[in-house]
């Protein structure tokens, strides 16, 4: 292909900036880059720009935060800089007034092997689940949610311990090579991109919705694998949370960021906390305990566990809130 690429790059968090570098690095030519309105945040409230704000202004590249994406304005004001590619990491969904403008097309990252994990967690469940494997795709848009042709799978294993937070660092650094890789197929006329009705043949699908704050508590009446999953599923965001009340009635309300399982029988009642107060917090399950081994009591920094109990004596019978 002889045309130049000339891109625009839409995204958003530390995971879209850091492939945003890689394309820079690379020597291709970003045009604009499309990221969030900023936003005030934090206990002051002050201004916060995306991450991907942050990068652009560091290397001098034009910028658009629409509000609305079918805005005239900003339509008009991202057709100008003539980008014949869209490249999408970690945004918004872009309406098909936006996708469609490219002459290339717009491609999207995303932190799942496709068409398992489609929807806005696909690193948590993916973890959440147990699976050994995951990857990143890249795929071109179209009208449904992560749902079009894909053009480069790669695939990751998944450590027996590894949290969410390490997965989605060890992603982003691949990543760098996929979005790269994937502009050079494009830029050499070599994609041949795959139906997803393809790939998922013969798969039960399994989807990677928005996570709720209920969804993150710890239902102790799981097996001590499903629990551990769920929690370095969740950690170290938005964090698995847990209550852990007194036979008179004290509640202590917690995260829990890391674990470990204590396979085995007990006699004691799901949910019993075990403690010497001093170097161990366990939980009892119907196959064995869940030791803490790093929290955050709500109102309190995060700590590990010993410090935990150095400042928090749980005198008497304990349990967890099931």
């Amino acid at each position: 292909m002889d045309k130049k690429i000339r891109i625009a790059y839409f995204g958003t968090p530390e995971f879209a900036a850091s492939q945003l570098e890689a394309i820079l690095a690379a020597g291709y030519e970003v045009a604009v880059v499309v990221t969030m309105p900023d936003k005030p945040a934090g206990r002051g409230r002050k201004i916060q720009y995306s991450d991907v704000k942050k990068t652009a202004m560091e290397h001098g590249l034009p910028l658009l935060q629409p509000e609305k994406l079918r805005d005239p304005e900003f339509l008009a004001a991202l057709a100008s800089y003539q980008a014949n590619l869209f490249i999408v990491v970690a945004f918004r969904m872009l309406p098909a007034v936006v996708w469609q403008m490219p002459e290339l097309g717009t491609f999207n990252l995303h932190a799942s092997l496709l068409p398992q994990y489609r929807g806005a967690a696909p690193i948590n469940f993916a973890i959440i689940n147990g699976e050994t494997e995951t990857g990143l795709t890249t795929f071109f848009l179209n009208e449904e949610i992560d749902k079009g042709a894909v053009i480069m799978r790669e695939k990751v294993a998944i450590r027996p311990d590894e949290t969410a937070g390490e997965l989605h660092d060890e992603l982003m650094l691949l990543g760098n090579k996929v979005v790269v890789e994937t502009i050079k197929k494009i830029e050499a006329g070599e994609v041949d991109a795959q139906t997803q009705d393809t790939l998922s043949e013969g798969q039960e699908l399994k989807p990677a919705p928005k996570i709720s704050k209920e969804f993150c508590n710890i239902d102790w009446h799981q097996d001590c694998q499903t629990v551990y999953n769920h929690i370095r599923g969740l950690s170290p965001y938005p964090a698995a949370h847990t209550q852990l009340v007194s036979d008179n009635g004290e509640l202590i309300e917690m995260k829990v960021y890391t674990a470990e399982v204590e396979p085995g029988k007990t006699e004691l009642p799901v949910g019993s906390v075990v403690t010497d107060n001093k170097k161990y917090l366990k939980i009892a399950l119907s196959d064995g305990f869940i030791s803490l081994k790093y929290v955050q009591q709500a109102g309190k920094k995060a700590m590990a566990i010993d410090d935990f109990l150095r400042g928090t004596r749980l005198e008497g019978g304990w349990k967890t809130s099931l």
